[in-house]
């Protein structure tokens, strides 16, 4: 799962992405590819991430640098909602942004993400049958992100949102250990 913060603010930058999506201006997964080939594409030229950064250039000089760098592979509402940032001095948190929209555009598809730690790596048919207990469960779709800790001993821990289902062996000892005492 991702460890991004995600302002109030990047929620609302979120919120008028997913609204431009629902316009049908875009879809909403070509806003996502655009958004994340951006990050790439700053990710990837530190010099341009910095110019984009810096207070001390001007707007205007920003959203030329804009208009070259991404007006072949980024569609122009896009481009208009980076320079709105620029504007707003809030490019900085574009990555929050993303996942912020990530998350929008999750319970559009009526996705749940799901982390499931286990002691052991587990076989593919068990993996399948947790997620379709889940599935049925929470009555959505569910993709998993699959982690080993052995400190577990045995059994699963399943983290949704900001809850925990926690069967670990680990955690029926301890709490054995505190009923004893």
């Amino acid at each position: 799962m991702d460890s991004i913060q995600i302002s109030l603010t990047a929620k609302n930058y979120a919120d008028a992405l997913k609204e431009l999506g629902q316009d049908n201006l875009i879809s909403y997964d070509d806003i996502l590819k655009n958004l994340e080939l951006i990050m790439d594409i700053c990710a990837n030229s530190k010099d341009l991430s910095n110019v984009l950064n810096n207070p001390t250039i001007s707007d205007e000089i920003k959203y030329s640098i804009i208009d070259e760098a991404f007006k072949k592979d980024i569609n122009e509402k896009i481009t208009d909602f980076i320079k709105i940032l620029i504007e707003k001095k809030r490019f900085n948190e574009l990555a929050g942004i993303i996942q912020a929209y990530k998350n929008e555009l999750d319970g559009i598809k009526n996705i749940q993400r799901v982390e499931v730690i286990s002691a052991i790596s587990l076989k593919e048919e068990f993996k399948t049958r947790i997620i379709e207990k889940l599935q049925k469960r929470l009555n959505k779709t569910v993709i998993a992100n699959w982690n080993v800790n052995e400190d577990i001993i045995g059994g699963l821990v399943v983290k949704i949102d900001d809850d925990i289902i926690d069967s670990s062996l680990k955690n029926k000892l301890e709490n054995l250990s505190k009923n004893l005492i």
